[in-house]
């Protein structure tokens, strides 16, 4: 949505701290959530289905939760064999089957899913999204005007941005500061984005040189750039950069170079107005993390320094 994570630097949690918490979730969940576990849904025959009574009456009818998601983006999101699969695939899908329902991914540049869920177009997007105060406020987080309607987020991995590198050619880069005069490549809108255009300020500010930046719809894009010679560095969500790596020419194409930056949580993005979806999910996230659905998941994934221990509303800041 490979090698462990921090995206927005999270500390390892050691094994008995996640232990201790899966133990106090599934108890509150015992416990706020009795109802609806002594008395199970059963829906168009899938089976269990606890927290199916929390969820809207319209998604209940319809049996699907819509997702825009920029499905090109492993290994958060991405196709195989015509199959999106992922961590947020696998997520969704357990959150899902606790819940009695279908998530339909839904493919859509990433700039461009906020406004498709203030439309109406899907129900939520899901899809390797920082949760941050300008998105839940709706503000461009360059000038501060209002952009659209804020959304919430429920909060289910941490991250940080790492910057990548032709493989044995790092032109010197090891930090941001080190992009000063040089090319990168990103991702239209992201966290990445946003962040080379601030240092490439900084570099100005102290006459370095500013920063050429190419922006892209998807991450493969920039990608492809940058191995054929077309910038000096890129920049995504370390899971990406790691995966990228890891995969790109058999391991011959990238290398990280540096630390990660701007550790923060990704975060499932609802529209205000729907606080009963919103808080569906969130018992859902909590649900998978107590019973240990979450855990294997995240391990599958290779991101589990990004575990979060317990299901959060608005996290970022």
């Amino acid at each position: 949505m490979t090698a462990s994570i921090t995206r927005r630097r999270a500390g390892t949690k050691s094994k008995a701290a996640a232990a201790g918490a899966i133990a106090v979730t599934g108890a509150l969940l015992l416990t706020g959530c009795g109802d609806q576990r002594d008395k199970t849904d059963t829906v168009r025959g899938s089976g269990a289905a606890p927290l199916f009574s929390l969820l809207p009456k319209k998604i209940q009818s319809a049996g699907v939760i819509k997702v825009g998601s920029d499905i090109n983006y492993p290994p958060v999101e991405f196709k195989k064999d015509g199959q999106v699969i992922g961590l947020d695939p696998d997520l969704a899908e357990a959150m899902g089957k606790v819940l009695g329902v279908k998530f339909e991914f839904n493919n859509a540049t990433f700039d461009t899913l906020l406004t498709g869920l203030r439309s109406k177009r899907y129900d939520i997007a899901m899809s390797a999204m920082t949760d941050n105060k300008s998105r839940q406020e709706g503000v461009n987080p360059d000038t501060g005007k209002p952009v659209g309607e804020g959304v919430d987020f429920v909060d289910y991995l941490t991250a940080g941005v790492s910057i990548y590198t032709r493989k044995g050619d790092d032109q010197g880069i090891k930090t941001w500061d080190d992009l000063c005069g040089k090319k990168i490549v990103v991702q239209r809108s992201t966290v990445s984005h946003d962040l080379a255009k601030a240092q490439s300020k900084s570099c100005e500010k102290d006459h370095k040189g500013k920063i050429s930046i190419e922006a892209f719809g998807n991450d493969t894009e920039a990608q492809t750039r940058l191995r054929g010679g077309g910038g000096d560095a890129g920049a995504s969500d370390f899971p990406v950069a790691a995966y990228a790596v890891k995969t790109s020419g058999g391991g011959n194409d990238f290398q990280i170079v540096g630390e990660q930056v701007e550790a923060a949580p990704y975060g499932i993005a609802v529209a205000k107005s729907n606080t009963q979806l919103r808080d569906a999910l969130r018992q859902a996230l909590a649900f998978i993390i107590a019973n240990g659905e979450y855990d294997k998941i995240i391990a599958k994934w290779g991101v589990k320094d990004g575990a979060v221990l317990k299901a959060v509303i608005n996290g970022g800041k």
